[in-house]
């Protein structure tokens, strides 16, 4: 039998709402899982890519992951990992540093045996390089065997991967393809194996409400997945309906209700009722201990509304807001956020944007008329 914790996507240095308590809170959870794993004495703790944020960490977060990695080390239970799309660099990943340390294996196309199962790793592929790819794999004579990448799959949602390729086409065959990029948990049979995401550790985003957590995968006669939640930092989520002349008293009455100490307030207005200011509404809930409060008024505002009342309590999303507001196309959205958000450094925009273009263009050479 082979006991594993599948976990992924800890995004470690994300500055979320730009307040360094949310960028602590990524490590944190990172932390939880390793003490989990050696209070559970699991076989081994599997990444599935997205360590870190981006593919510039900072020392601080570098040396966090560090004293984590040390921990699980000391306790003799090896972690083992994919590099994902956030962190992926053009030369040797942080990942390679860890295992130069002795302290992480990067999975690859040879097995890695882990008591009775062989776990094997593909990094994250850009989808115009997929079509050549080649599922080769060296053999094992391991009683099972996983395969752990990063991807959007098919036949979960908004999936561009198709699982039941990579199983059917692989010279392996796997019992279980453990994923990470889906902040969403869940898992599907396909084909006689598990296809399997574990989510995200934290939140890395409003929309994610439900609770984080990992998996836990149990590699015996069959395999057993099952999911085990993190205690993280409380978002409280405040859905309000306005009836007609209802405004600010009825959204502050409804965040009222709750315990916001130390916690990240979502605020979500639809309904006929007056206009809210939004930066109101997250004055009060940061008066009652809030760390963070964010507004978004739903409800259709006149033009000249919509330039007063915007939310500044994180800038990047009122910024969005616009963008959204611009109609652009799918692929000028894209090449927004490459430069807007993915952090990358003044020096390394020009280039960052020109091999995004490049990736665009491939997949899909109609892309070129949206950029004319």
């Amino acid at each position: 039998m082979t006991r594993v914790i599948h976990t992924g996507d800890t995004h470690i240095g994300y500055q979320q709402y730009h307040v360094p308590e949310r960028r602590q809170d990524f490590l944190d959870a990172f932390r939880t899982v390793v003490r989990d794993a050696i209070d559970e004495d699991v076989a081994a703790v599997v990444h599935a890519g997205d360590l870190f944020h981006d593919r510039r960490p900072t020392l601080s977060d570098i040396m966090g992951t560090l004293d984590v990695l040390e921990e699980l080390d000391s306790a003799e239970i090896p972690f083992l990992a994919v590099v994902g799309n956030h962190e992926a660099k053009r030369d040797a990943q942080w990942l390679d540093l860890y295992a130069s340390l002795g302290l992480a294996t990067r999975l690859d196309d040879s097995p890695t045996i882990v008591d009775n199962t062989a776990i094997y790793g593909l990094d994250f592929v850009p989808r115009s390089k997929r079509d050549g790819l080649e599922y080769e794999f060296a053999a094992h004579d391991a009683d099972h065997a996983a395969l752990v990448t990063h991807g959007l799959f098919q036949p979960f949602d908004y999936g561009d991967w198709n699982a039941r390729e990579v199983l059917g086409q692989s010279s392996v065959d796997f019992d279980a393809l453990l994923l990470g990029d889906n902040h969403k948990p869940g898992k599907q049979a396909v084909d006689g194996a598990w296809v399997t995401y574990c989510g995200s550790t934290e939140r890395a985003s409003a929309s994610e409400r439900e609770d984080r957590g990992y998996n836990i995968v149990t590699f015996d006669d069959e395999v057993r997945i099952t999911r085990r939640g993190l205690d993280t930092r409380e978002f409280v989520f405040v859905d309000v309906t306005l009836d007609a002349q209802e405004g600010i008293e009825r959204v502050r009455s409804q965040v009222g209700q709750y315990d916001l100490a130390d916690a990240v307030v979502i605020v979500s207005i639809d309904g006929d009722g007056d206009p809210i200011a939004p930066a109101s509404i997250e004055e009060y809930a940061l008066d009652r201990g809030a760390l963070v409060a964010r507004v978004t008024d739903h409800r259709e505002l006149a033009a000249d509304e919509r330039e007063t009342n915007v939310s500044f309590a994180d800038p990047d999303d009122a910024v969005a807001e616009r963008v959204r507001e611009l109609g652009l196309s799918g692929a000028a959205r894209e090449i927004d956020e490459t430069v807007r958000a993915s952090k990358v450094a003044d020096a390394n925009v020009a280039e960052t944007v020109e091999g995004r273009v490049r990736e665009l263009i491939e997949e899909n050479p109609e892309t070129l008329e949206e950029f004319l």
